[in-house]
């Protein structure tokens, strides 16, 4: 739910580097001299229309790469102790005594990167996900709901971690729905409407089926998580990308469908938008007032922008101009015209001189006030 509330604050964004993205376009693709389009012009907003289009779906890959990164950097206890998914108890104890030979704080040794509490930590960690994994029903709760499952009190069976687990799963759907519902009402998302309404039960599903069956979701067991084992690594030995949990699964899961409410939002109405008029219009777009006004005053203020720019070209030009008449002109003619402008600063600096301008002044005072009519000279 907090992936759906960070549409209302992002969407601003695509539009600022979009702006950006479409004037390093043209400073690469148009040559100099050359009239770049200007905005109010069909094909200055189809630019537009595809570039956002562009900056957007590059940003989704990232969120999904991201979240990808994410849940490998956290690992998991399988990936700790260094287990495949379908360990036996007999290879999880042999895996933790040898791991224990190594990292017990009566044997393990601190070093400039490792204090005593960094080795006891560890440890306490390693016995812990040991522990986690040789107990049936604490290692069926955690592949399903993660390391939260380690505060729960009063959980002893399976069904004690599914109803608890529901009683989280439960709140976060229903709260998801009223917010899409509320938004609904108020005019937002309004492309793709039922569609979201498709993901958002698809989700439900598929998350409900994972947490209350003993297999891994098939999806992953049987497509992702094999490839990935075999081209990306994994199988918790060290590879680079070890398969996914399904706690793992659903949280990428949430982020994907989070990230195609985003496509909704910011794709799916510019793929049938109409630039035939200078402007990027969406059709069937409702209660779309205030988001009019925010586009119109966007559109505006580009204008505005270019206006800025052409008139400094302008200015440039003009001052070009004016001093044409001196490029590439005679030594004898920029000499006279460099030694006037200096005579010119000179003198105009003297005149300004605050000393000067207060000893002309004083002088005029002196002047006899007796003197006949032309006559000259100081008291």
């Amino acid at each position: 739910m907090s992936g759906i509330l960070s549409l209302l604050g992002w969407s601003f964004l695509p539009n600022l580097v979009t702006g950006w993205v479409q004037s390093i376009y043209y400073s690469i693709t148009i040559r100099a001299g050359d009239p770049k389009p200007q905005p109010g012009t069909p094909r200055f907003a189809e630019h537009r229309r595809r570039i956002h289009i562009l900056v957007v779906a590059i940003y989704l890959l990232y969120t999904i790469y991201e979240a990808d990164y994410d849940l490998q950097r956290d690992g998991s206890f399988y990936a700790d102790l260094g287990v495949p998914l379908d360990a036996t108890e007999r290879e999880i104890k042999s895996r933790f005594r040898r791991l224990a030979a190594q990292y017990h704080p009566d044997k393990a040794s601190t070093t400039a990167t490792s204090s005593q509490a960094d080795i006891n930590a560890y440890f306490v960690h390693l016995k812990t996900a040991s522990d986690t994994l040789l107990d049936p029903a604490r290692r069926f709760a955690y592949e399903r709901f993660g390391p939260d499952v380690l505060a729960w009190q009063h959980c002893a069976t399976v069904s004690d971690y599914v109803f608890r687990g529901a009683r989280v799963l439960v709140p976060y759907y229903g709260g998801a729905a009223a917010l899409l519902y509320g938004l609904g009402l108020l005019g937002y998302l309004d492309w793709g409407r039922y569609e979201r309404w498709l993901v958002l039960s698809v989700m439900f599903v598929f998350e409900l089926h994972t947490i209350t069956r003993p297999a891994h979701p098939p999806l992953f067991a049987n497509l992702v998580n094999p490839l990935l084992t075999r081209f990306g690594g994994g199988g918790g030995g060290g590879g680079r990308h070890p398969p996914y949990l399904p706690f793992q699964a659903i949280s990428l899961a949430r982020k994907l469908s989070v990230t195609v409410y985003i496509a909704f939002s910011q794709i799916g109405p510019l793929l049938a938008a109409d630039t035939s008029g200078g402007q990027i219009n969406v059709a069937g777009r409702k209660g779309g007032g205030a988001r009019s006004e925010e586009a119109a005053l966007g559109q505006g203020l580009e204008r505005l922008e270019m206006a800025a720019r052409g008139l400094d070209a302008d200015a440039a030009r003009l001052l070009e101009m004016e001093m044409a008449p001196f490029a590439g002109g005679d030594e004898a003619t920029t000499g006279a015209v460099k030694g006037k402008v200096r005579e010119w600063l000179v003198q105009n600096t003297i005149r300004a001189d605050p000393e000067v301008r207060n000893a002309l002044g004083t002088s005029l005072k002196q002047r006899r006030v007796d003197a006949p009519a032309g006559a000259r000279g100081n008291r």
